[in-house]
């Protein structure tokens, strides 16, 4: 009889990280062996967050051992948090790397994805349902940056963040492309950002279920999202969008992706507590696929 596994949902639940241990031994436990990759993505989160947060100038005026201690542990929780359902896609990547080296079984459709896990949210939370099968390969990821890119280094210039920020934040939407909000006859909406209608949008529209946050609990939503003739346009709009006043703090943010989450936050445009840490980490991600990449994606300025 198989170990049972324990899938920690707190960084410090030793019980649960030790029945994991035990459950993966072997590979045999297709559950525990995806658990196991979720833990190994929050630590990379983790170490993550840790990084963007040394890169501030000096001591806040509160500032302690104790409130960094504090924020450590917060940091561990949030990247342990960003890690279940869908994540960033690197538990994924390590499943199917270890299934197909024989280090791991074959998961049944009915395992391959968590149960009651809530994707990411923003404007409109994650649009759309997932599309069956596989999260999207490294290839598909790294197509979708090439194909965004473009459009996301024009629109870069104009809010003052970075592209990768950008194409990072399109990525969180709709999981790398594959959760775009589209018509009941699978027309695509183009719309990456997740902005919905409103009663000020007289453009065409789509009803799609989505993920909101209501009290800091996961909801599922039909919510109307913004429809669009082509990437292109969505770009466009999306800078439009930002450029309100409601987002004016979020302009200039730079290479920072943690404060251009933190201040689309403020403003209203996401619902998921989490957003800025998965907009960090969605980021980071799309830095890591640009330098990969064979041969690397260029960053805006070189030539390939």
């Amino acid at each position: 009889m198989a170990s049972p596994s324990i899938n920690p949902t707190y960084y410090a639940d030793f019980n649960g990280l030790e029945s994991l241990k035990t459950a993966t031994k072997g590979g045999n436990d297709a559950t525990a062996v995806r658990a196991a990759a979720q833990q190994f993505e929050s630590l990379f989160t983790q170490m993550l967050l840790k990084s963007m947060r040394a890169t501030k100038l000096s001591d806040g005026l509160g500032d302690s051992q104790a409130t960094d201690l504090y924020t450590d542990m917060y940091d561990q929780q949030v990247a342990l948090s960003i890690s279940q359902g869908k994540g960033l896609g690197l538990a994924d990547m390590l499943v199917q790397q270890l299934t197909r080296n024989g280090f791991a079984k074959p998961a049944s459709a009915s395992a391959a994805a968590p149960t009651g896990a809530a994707g990411p949210t923003g404007a409109a939370g994650t649009a759309g349902t997932a599309a069956a099968g596989a999260a999207p390969s490294k290839a598909q990821r790294i197509s979708f940056i090439q194909q965004l890119q473009p459009y996301a280094q024009k629109a870069a210039v104009a809010l003052g963040v970075s592209c990768d920020v950008l194409i990072g934040q399109a990525a969180l939407e709709t999981g790398w492309g594959s959760r775009v909000p589209s018509d009941a006859q699978g027309n695509s909406s183009c719309n990456l950002f997740g902005v919905k209608a409103g009663g000020a949008w007289a453009g065409a529209a789509v009803q799609t279920p989505t993920t909101e946050y209501v009290a800091g609990n996961a909801q599922t939503q039909t919510q109307s999202f913004r429809a669009y003739g082509s990437v292109g346009a969505a770009m466009q709009d999306y800078v439009a969008v930002l450029q309100s006043p409601r987002y004016a703090t979020a302009l200039g943010s730079g290479e920072d992706a943690l404060a251009y989450g933190s201040a689309l936050q403020r403003g209203g445009y996401a619902t998921d507590p989490a957003y800025a840490a998965k907009l960090a980490a969605a980021t980071a991600a799309v830095r890591a696929l640009k330098i990969s990449s064979s041969p690397p994606i260029p960053q805006p300025g070189e030539t390939s």
